[in-house]
Order: structure tokens, then C-alpha cells, then sequence
């Protein structure tokens, strides 16, 4: 009871419940497993959100540092993911991608499981590469979990990998399963290719943003009227870099073009979370919907 009580009070919130059970209890929710950046000083875990529908943990988007073991936490099973949806290729949102497929070892899960990401450019792998780079027999970090690419490996299912074009303005289709559609559009976080996702499910829509200076308006456009919207707050009034993100007062123009139902706040870092209060006022003064502030284990009903 303590715990929850907390929880609301963190929130704001009378629509959020404490973690773990609470979420599985939920016909339809959203579980916060990472609420941190990538820097080891803000108490959190970096970026993660789990979709729970019926019982069953059914898409993933994000893996980063933490994520692993909020996973498990959640007691969320890898055998009922339909999908994990990387939004890009920093470290902290994507770092513990492997450790949580080397659960599938341990799982009962036979049939492929989807991963999405972005494509490449640069310095910046496509999703393909990415997974390359992991999990290649020959030259992967972690060639021995290479039946995840080549099937040939009994003990593991495969993945199906599925590239997104990060400069689509247009919502992309990604993953069509009975119940939940997955859509994409490219979003501007500097030079890293980068995705924001749409999930809909039993009629209610959820937008998830990956990082982003707000200077394109292709995830608004798409998140216009969602049940809910997930930004990212990294930065301040007056941190750099604004090239890769975007700060309060763009945030509080687009929630307020975007008009979904509920607000989000996630990927806090220390230098965000100097001015909290301040930036959840000014975000919250834009629009007259509900505003959560993301903490690890937070579950918000749908």
C-alpha cells in the first residue's frame, strides 16, 4: 500500500498504479522498465516501456542499460513478446538487447521474434548491421548466439528483423498481429538515424517517441489524438545539445499540436531533473490533458 501510494504521489496521477503485478492485473497497460538517460547518475534505468495486454507482455520498445533486469522484475515473458522495437543505436537504448535474447535459450518460445530498428548511415549501423555485429558466427560480438540470425541453433529461436527507413515522413507499417499494429516514422536526433513508434491496440493508441529535437513534425502528425503520448526530456532550457534533443518549451508546442489524452515524461537525466518542477509546469500548462512523469516500475493503465 506504502508503494503504491508513492507511486501516485510521484505521478500525479490517480491512472498509475505501482509496478510488476499491477501491470499484469491490467487489460491494457504501459510499463515504465527504464525512465533514465546514459549517464550512471540519475537513479534510474535507462530508456525501456513494456506493453502488457491480457496478462502478457506483448511488445517491448527499448533495451537499454537496466532494462534486463526490470525485465525480469516485471516477470514478463520473452515467450510472449510479438515484437522488440528499437527506436536507435545509442547505448541507452539498446545495450541490453543481447543479454535479453540470451534468455531465449531458457525459454519455451519457438517461433521468430520480431526486433525493429532504423536503417543506417554513416557510422550508424542499420538494424541488419546492428544485429550482425552481435550475433554473426564468424565475426559477432556474441557468435554464439548466431542461431538467433542462421537458425542453427535448436535452442534458440530466430529473429525477423525488421528495418525501418528513419527519414520517413509517413508512418511506416513495421508488425501487424491480431489486436496490435506497429507503425514508424523517422525522427531527427541529430545524425543517428532514429525512429518514433505507434502502437494500437484494442482501439487505443500509443506513441512512443525516441529522441529528438522536435525539428521535424512527422511523430507529432502521427501522435495527434493518442491515448498516449511518451516523450523524452533530457535536457533543459539551456543544455546543449540541442541538436539531438529537444527542449521544454518545444516539447510543450508539440504536446499541445500532438493533443493526446496523456503525457509521458521519460528518459530524465540529471541535468533535466534540476528544473523538473519547472519544465512539468511549463509542459502541463500547454495542454489540458494529464501529465506523468516516467519512473522505473511505473504502470499506467490504458
Amino acid at each position: 500500500m506504502k508503494t503504491l501510494f508513492f507511486a501516485l504521489c510521484l505521478a500525479g496521477s490517480s491512472a498509475v498504479l505501482a509496478a510488476g503485478a499491477a501491470c499484469r492485473d491490467q487489460a491494457l497497460a504501459l510499463e515504465v522498465l527504464g525512465s533514465g538517460g546514459p549517464i550512471a547518475d540519475d537513479a534510474r534505468a535507462s530508456a525501456g516501456y513494456l506493453l502488457w495486454r491480457k496478462g502478457k507482455a506483448v511488445a517491448l520498445v527499448d533495451a537499454g542499460g537496466g532494462v534486463f533486469q526490470r525485465f525480469g522484475a516485471a516477470d514478463a515473458r520473452l515467450a510472449d513478446l510479438e515484437i522488440i522495437a528499437l527506436t536507435h543505436f545509442h547505448t541507452d537504448h539498446s545495450a541490453d538487447l543481447p543479454a535479453l535474447l540470451k534468455g531465449l535459450y531458457f525459454s519455451p518460445r519457438t517461433r521468430p521474434l520480431a526486433v525493429s530498428g532504423p536503417d543506417g548511415d554513416g557510422i550508424w549501423p542499420s538494424l541488419d548491421a546492428f544485429l550482425h555485429r552481435l550475433f554473426d558466427r564468424k565475426a559477432g560480438a556474441f557468435a554464439y548466439l548466431h542461431g538467433l540470425l542462421d537458425g542453427q541453433d535448436e535452442s534458440l529461436p530466430m529473429l525477423e528483423p525488421l528495418t525501418i527507413p528513419s527519414t520517413s515522413a509517413e508512418p511506416a507499417a513495421v508488425l501487424q498481429r491480431p489486436g496490435l499494429s506497429v507503425s514508424a516514422v523517422g525522427v531527427h536526433h541529430g545524425p543517428v538515424p532514429t525512429l518514433g513508434y505507434l502502437l494500437q491496440v484494442d482501439g487505443r493508441r500509443i506513441a512512443i517517441s525516441g529522441d529528438q529535437n522536435l525539428s521535424t513534425d512527422y511523430f507529432i502528425r502521427m501522435a495527434e489524438g493518442a491515448d498516449l503520448l511518451v516523450m523524452p526530456i533530457a535536457i533543459g532550457e539551456r543544455d546543449e545539445p540541442m541538436a539531438l534533443h529537444a527542449r521544454p518549451r518545444d516539447i510543450a508546442r508539440a504536446v499541445a499540436d500532438a493533443a493526446p489524452e496523456r503525457l509521458l515524461l521519460g528518459h530524465w537525466m540529471a541535468r533535466s531533473l534540476r528544473d523538473k518542477a519547472q519544465h512539468k509546469q511549463r509542459i502541463g500548462a500547454a495542454w489540458p490533458g494529464e501529465l506523468i512523469e516516467a519512473r522505473d516500475g511505473l504502470c499506467i493503465p490504458l
